[in-house]
Formats: C-alpha cells, sequence, structure tokens
C-alpha cells in the first residue's frame, strides 16, 4: 500500500510550496491535481471548446491524454504529449478551470488517474488538491487541511504572479473558493479526521515542520 499524504485547502493557502517541501522531506512522489484540471483546461482550450458547454466539456475531455512527473523538485505536467507546466499557469487557464474543473465527468476521469497515479508510486506520496482526503484518497495515513487568513493568501498569490493588486485577488481567491465549494460533484471540503494547519503566522518552512512532524508520528 502506498503511504498517501492528503493535503487539501483553498487557492493560496500554500498547498503547492508546502506539499513539495513535505515531499521532499520525506523522499515521497508529489501530485499536484490542481495542475491536471488546468492542464485539462488548456487542453480543451486548445481544441477550442466552450468550457461553459459542460456537454462539449464531457464529450472532448476523454480525448485528452494527461501525463504527471511525481517528482518534488521538478514535477511535470504534459497533455497530449505537450509539456504545459508554464502555460497552465497563464490568465487565459485560470480563468476557464473552475467550469471545467465543475463538470462530472471531468472530475471522474481524473479521480481516476490520480488514483492510478497514486498506486503506481513506490514508498509515499503527498497529493495536493481540495478533494484528496474526501473522494480522491479517503484512506490516506495523514490528511492535512491547509488554511491561511484571506489577506495572506492573497498577498502570497499576488507576489507569487507578479501583481500588484492584491485586493482584487483576494477577490478572486474568494470567487474561486465560493466556486469551489459549492459545486455538486467533489466540492472543496475538510475531511472529519483532517488536522487543520493554520499557515498565517507561520514561514514556508515552519509549516512543511508541522505536517513532517504529524507524518512521521
Amino acid at each position: 500500500m502506498t503511504d498517501v499524504i492528503a493535503i487539501d485547502g483553498p487557492s493560496g493557502s500554500g498547498k503547492s510550496s508546502t506539499s513539495r517541501g513535505v515531499a521532499s522531506r520525506l523522499g515521497y512522489g508529489y501530485l499536484d491535481t490542481g495542475a491536471m484540471y488546468r492542464a485539462m483546461t488548456w487542453a480543451l482550450l486548445k481544441r477550442g471548446v466552450d468550457v461553459h458547454d459542460a456537454g462539449a466539456v464531457a464529450a472532448a475531455a476523454r480525448e485528452v491524454v494527461l501525463t504527471s512527473g511525481t517528482d518534488p523538485a521538478g514535477p511535470t505536467i504534459a497533455a497530449d504529449g505537450v509539456d504545459v507546466s508554464g502555460p497552465i499557469r497563464g490568465d487565459e487557464v485560470t480563468s476557464a478551470v473552475s467550469p471545467v474543473a465543475t463538470v462530472p465527468e471531468v472530475r471522474e476521469l481524473l479521480v481516476s488517474l490520480q488514483r492510478e497515479t497514486i498506486a503506481r508510486a513506490t514508498g509515499g506520496i503527498v497529493v495536493e488538491g481540495r478533494d484528496i482526503g474526501t473522494v480522491v484518497a479517503p484512506d490516506a495515513r495523514v490528511k492535512i487541511y491547509l488554511v491561511a487568513d484571506p489577506v495572506a493568501r492573497a498577498q502570497r498569490r499576488a507576489a507569487e504572479l507578479g501583481i500588484e493588486d492584491a485586493e482584487a485577488m483576494r477577490e478572486a481567491l474568494a470567487r474561486r473558493d465560493a466556486i469551489d465549494s459549492n459545486r455538486a460533484t467533489s466540492p472543496l471540503a475538510q475531511a472529519d479526521d483532517a488536522i487543520v494547519v493554520d499557515g498565517t503566522d507561520l514561514t514556508l518552512d515552519q509549516v512543511i515542520d508541522r505536517i513532517v512532524a504529524l507524518a512521521q508520528q
């Protein structure tokens, strides 16, 4: 059985940096499930699919081939054989990923792929997302729900993207949270047995230290 560390939480809470750090410390693999939804969105946009047409999205998604690398030192994501690690972080994909991620058929496809990736991992894997502890890997040995104050989240995400307007970023994150939390299929939710880690007043290393300590108990 693969040892799974599930790290869920809202946008901008620091899941990616934290998860990669935890994986590196433990010598585990790393899977960014959010990148998979972004890669799917990129592929659909390249196909000219209207991302607001759920039927068209569901039909086209079945033809997309996604490949995720699990090295925390250099995670990769490819769509139809194209490395899209950079393009999926652009504005076009960012503005389109939420409607794609709400389509049940897309979630079914990607949850299946995520579980396959987890099963192939040797030793252990840190998996980050919004529904890992509740849907993707409900039997994960350690479940973390990583949160941070909305202002801190906005400031971190704005700095990460080189954006000066942190208030606009806070509003954008709030809209994303609302969509993720209220979608019918696999909403953003804290698993009943998840441990909440609030990173608002902690450094990245302190957050990583806390989760690694929990994983080593």
